[in-house]
């Protein structure tokens, strides 16, 4: 073999020597990275699993493995990156701890701690928390609409509070609102939440009695353009001085959500301007209300836009998530960082979020309210029993697995049935419930409730 020959053999041997090791490293580099999450199991069936880590962010992963128990710890491989909007994802639990994880030196499970606006009283919350029996536990998930004989219910059902509406307060005195919430409160074991709904204009369940306000209170819209912010800020400490002299602790307003064509379903509710002047509003009000024996809450999360009437029926809402993130939630974001204590979810479907169920039942909208706008108060939803939700089936235990604290509804006796029921089969866990549980009472404490009316 000549020398010119060897030298061609030579660099031909190189040269493939080094295109096999750049499609072998590159083939390598490129093959997806393996992960792990650690998380609690809030709901398992045959083929899926729903999760929450330590941040509250709720995965459903989609697995060919065991089936653990509700409410264990596992830990899940998946490959590639989690997108906590995606509805479910592949994974394969590689860990599975049945024992739940421990608890701090008070007695508080890691799981529930955070830095939140009500943690001051996580160690009041689970101390009072321990004294409760299971239905007390259940009960303070739900803010039940007022019965007539709501005193006899407490007996049976021991519910978290009542929502009040126009009739239940129609040609009754000051003095007679005051007595009928006391006695409620005096019946009930663990201090009740006592809300209503008085966003002023359309909706004044207590400002339309003339026994009770000298005339109703406008709407917001109606407000700015006679009076600017300072109408804004001396309207909502009027009204809530109002509702805290009858005894309410909850007012189920302001309505945040970005609306300016009067042909919305929403526009006349709400504050009728651009993203920039509604989120002013939403942090004039939510200043305002400070210091008030009433807590605000603002809605509907994640904004309503033009969507059509939940009460009436489903509704579905096809704009992209990045139109959502610019128009709809700075009101929200602005409240949260002053202070807002609740946020009340609505029913409309959002397609690019979760297309397969309404906000509300939506694991991936109260992802993006927990963790995109870092919310650390409590998450209500609207009335279960509007037309939008109230034909799904389980519709309160998928409530409760998306991340509500707090549900509102009218069938209080087939709430509690279905938890029970849920808890029986384990679809839901006991350490669910509690953790929801010890938020609400926390927030109780926060509001004063607790001290003022101690059980």
């Amino acid at each position: 073999m000549n020398k010119k020959l060897a030298l061609y053999l030579c660099g031909i041997t190189i040269f493939l020597v080094a295109s096999f090791s750049w499609i072998y490293l590159g083939k390598k580099e490129n093959k997806p990275k393996t992960r792990s999450l650690e998380a609690t199991v809030l709901a398992a069936s045959k083929n899926q699993i729903t999760v929450q880590d330590s941040q509250n962010v709720i995965y459903t992963f989609l697995i060919d493995d065991l089936i653990p128990d509700v409410g264990s710890r596992v830990v899940i491989e998946y490959t590639g990156l989690l997108d906590k909007n995606t509805e479910r994802q592949e994974g394969r639990i590689r860990e599975y701890a049945p024992s739940p994880r421990g608890n701090n030196e008070d007695g508080i499970p890691y799981a529930w701690l955070d830095d939140g606006i009500f943690s001051q009283y996580y160690i009041l919350a689970n101390e009072k928390l321990k004294t409760l029996s299971l239905d007390e536990k259940i009960g303070q998930l739900f803010l039940a609409r007022y019965p007539d004989n709501a005193k006899e219910i407490l007996k049976d059902y021991p519910l978290g509070g009542f929502v009040f509406f126009e009739k239940d307060f129609k040609d009754k005195s000051q003095k007679e609102v005051q007595n009928m919430i006391k006695e409620l409160q005096e019946k009930s074991n663990i201090p009740l939440l006592t809300a209503v709904d008085e966003e002023g204009g359309k909706v004044v369940r207590v400002s339309s009695n003339p026994k009770l306000a000298n005339e109703k209170f406008p709407s917001s819209q109606e407000l700015y353009a006679t009076g600017g912010w300072d109408a804004i800020t001396k309207d909502t400490i009027e009204k809530n001085e109002l509702l805290g002299d009858l005894g309410l602790n909850v007012n189920l307003a302001p309505v945040v959500d970005v609306s300016t064509d009067p042909n919305d379903y929403i526009y006349e509710r709400s504050f009728g301007k651009n993203t920039d002047l509604t989120s002013k509003y939403a942090k004039t009000v939510i200043e305002a209300s400070h210091g008030s024996k009433v807590s605000d809450t603002l809605k509907h999360f994640p904004g309503y836009g033009s969507n059509s009437d939940t009460h009436a029926g489903g509704s579905t809402d096809n704009r992209t998530l990045e139109a959502i993130r610019q128009n709809d939630l700075p009101p929200f974001k602005a409240g949260i960082e002053v202070g807002a204590e609740a946020v009340l979810v609505s029913h409309n479907t959002i397609t690019n979020l979760d297309a397969s169920n309404p906000a509300s039942l939506s694991p991936s909208v109260h992802n993006l309210l927990r963790n995109d706008l870092d919310f650390t108060g409590i998450i209500m939803t609207d009335n279960m029993d509007m037309a939008a939700v109230s034909s799904i089936p389980n519709a309160i235990v998928k409530a409760l697995l998306a991340g509500n604290d707090l549900i509102i509804t009218t069938d209080y006796q087939e709430a509690f049935r279905s938890v029970n029921d849920a808890l029986d089969d384990g679809t839901l866990s006991e350490e669910l419930i509690d953790k929801l549980a010890f938020r609400v009472l926390a927030w109780k404490y926060y509001k004063g409730l607790m001290f003022e009316i101690q059980k």
